[in-house]
């Protein structure tokens, strides 16, 4: 995740290498993704047997985001506190209502509605950062808003899933947190701890970061899609319909919370990616582990989606 105001010690070079690369991967992904999730649904069955494998790509992807941070970073949470409390809250407390009353208003099938809702209580997605960056966003917020959400995702994810979801379908809060110890908190604590040991060989390593996430989610969301055909045929477009009005209400929410407390039109921008973009790749595998396997769809589909989004916005946002 590019960071254009953090003092971590990455050279100039090795930084534009690093943006280079998010940039095309970011751009790339949705691509790679659909492509991904047509293969499985023309052929699913040598991908169905590989749901143990979800969670190590998870980890994986985490353990990557931690190499990407820096304490630094850090630094901004204490500098300007209001705009990254805003955002956190804003994250937990819009998006999954926001999944809920979805649910609600489409009449969705339990376990869709349990996905659509786990979504929403997912902590910011990794790519809200590139983002971020590419619509001349304030990167520094964006990098210090997903880490605080990603750090707070073992507590509030289960209660607010346990909380909205629990109507659907039995929530275990207390199994997904510790799942969510060890698929996010300690992979992350992880690379920080790496990056911040071995700087230099780190450093070597970012611009092929963002590859290694790409690969790693499109390989959870074939294997989602693959376990959930019959279900995709049967509701696509209704869990296409909400997955677009979830991001796209998480987008425009964020956004007006920013222009509502007088944030910069770069910190503005940074809420509206920050609230709109999920870590949908930890919902779908987190709903696949606890719910049913038709309730990773909405994750799964939120994945392709909101880095389409995404990088429609970031595009308009640069040429303003």
């Amino acid at each position: 995740m590019p960071n254009e105001q953090s003092s971590s010690p990455v050279s100039a070079e090795s930084t534009s290498r690093q943006d280079r690369g998010a940039r095309i991967a970011v751009t790339l992904f949705p691509l790679l993704i659909i492509g991904g999730g047509a293969l499985a649904l023309a052929v699913p069955t040598p991908f169905v047997d590989l749901a143990f494998l979800i969670n190590p790509l998870l980890m994986v992807i985490m353990f990557g985001m931690g190499l990407t941070l820096s304490f630094p970073d850090f630094a901004v949470v204490f500098r300007h506190p209001l705009p990254v409390a805003l955002g956190v809250l804003a994250q937990y407390g819009l998006m999954p209502l926001i999944g809920w009353a979805i649910a609600v208003a489409l009449n969705l099938d339990p376990a869709l509605a349990a996905g659509v809702i786990l979504v929403g209580c997912a902590p910011g997605g990794t790519a809200s950062n590139v983002v971020a960056y590419l619509g001349r966003g304030n990167v520094a917020l964006s990098v210090a808003m997903t880490s605080v959400s990603t750090l707070l995702a073992p507590l509030l994810t289960p209660l607010l899933t346990l909380w909205l979801a629990g109507q659907y379908l039995p929530v275990e809060a207390g199994s997904m947190a510790f799942s969510i110890v060890q698929i996010v908190l300690i992979p992350v604590l992880g690379g920080l701890l790496l990056r911040t040991l071995f700087p230099r060989l780190v450093e070597a390593a970012l611009p092929a970061l963002p590859w290694v996430s790409v690969a790693a989610i499109t390989f959870v969301v074939v294997v989602v899609v693959a376990r959930s055909a019959d279900a995709i045929f049967a509701a696509g477009l209704l869990i296409l319909l909400a997955v677009v009005l979830h991001n796209a209400a998480g987008l425009s929410l964020g956004y007006a919370v920013g222009r509502l407390f007088g944030l910069p039109v770069a910190s503005r921008r940074t809420m509206a990616v920050e609230v709109g973009m999920q870590n949908s790749g930890l919902a779908a595998g987190l709903a696949g582990q606890y719910f049913a396997p038709e309730a990773a769809l909405p994750g799964a589909i939120f994945s392709v989606w909101h880095n389409v989004s995404g990088a429609l916005v970031a595009a308009f946002w640069r040429r303003r």
